[in-house]
């Protein structure tokens, strides 16, 4: 069930293993990141995370890369052969309105974003991850209302009226939607992609900028770097 993942490799780390191996999508990834990590950023550095990819997005991989295919992963993962990754950490309001802390290793997003994984979640994988989201998205562009934000980074703000903002460590989310081509897992800083005030007609116009890695050349988008990022609005977002 949804955080089992979490205990599982906290249970694990207190145990004394040495490789955590998580087996699935980036959704369990992201779990076992938070099983590795306590609310005030300490982790266990001799234990290492292995990745066999096998979910429904596939996003992580893209940009590490990792293969797909069983033997060369493992073998991999057998050989210790590793890399440092750089971490978020988020500070938000649950459902519940309770305040909340949690670790993401691809990208944070909100807006639209947010609306797409519910209804991903809510729904059927039969098809594959490219045809979950796509489809998700489009049920949801046509429904979403965009959010007035007032959005922060390194602590210069600004008032932006945005379909979705993207807070990325690797470049791909949404089952394959480079919404940061820039994006780098180990270079310390996040890269921003604000998608502003687009119509509907707009944004049908504009997906394959999503996924062909030229999403920041439409003038309604815009990108930004930096390690800290803040987000208020009045909306639900």
């Amino acid at each position: 069930g949804p955080g089992h993942a979490t205990l599982l490799t906290r249970e694990a780390i207190q145990s004394g293993a040495g490789i955590v191996v998580s087996v699935g999508g980036d959704g369990t990834l992201n779990e076992v990141v938070n099983g590795f990590m306590s609310l005030d950023g300490a982790r266990p550095s001799e234990v290492l995370l292995g990745f066999v990819p096998r979910g429904t997005g596939g996003d992580l991989r893209r940009t590490v890369p990792i293969p797909r295919e069983l033997d060369r992963v493992l073998d991999l993962i057998q050989a210790r052969r590793f890399r440092t990754m750089d971490l978020g950490r988020v500070r938000y309001r649950d459902h519940q309105g309770r305040p909340a802390v949690r670790y993401f290793h691809n990208v944070l997003s909100f807006g639209l974003g947010g609306e797409v994984d519910e209804r991903v979640n809510r729904s059927s994988k039969f098809f594959g991850g490219f045809v979950s989201f796509m489809w998700a998205t489009l049920i949801s562009v046509l429904s979403f209302e965009k959010k007035s934000i007032r959005i922060g980074i390194e602590g210069a703000e600004q008032d932006v009226v945005a379909l979705n903002v993207a807070v990325a460590n690797g470049q791909y989310h949404g089952g394959g939607m480079r919404v940061a081509p820039e994006a780098r897992v180990d270079d310390g800083r996040f890269d921003i992609t604000v998608i502003g005030d687009l119509s509907v007609l707009d944004v049908f116009m504009s997906l394959p900028l999503l996924y062909n890695g030229k999403i920041h050349t439409h003038p309604k988008v815009a990108r930004f770097e930096g390690v800290r990022v803040t987000a208020v609005s009045d909306q639900r977002v």
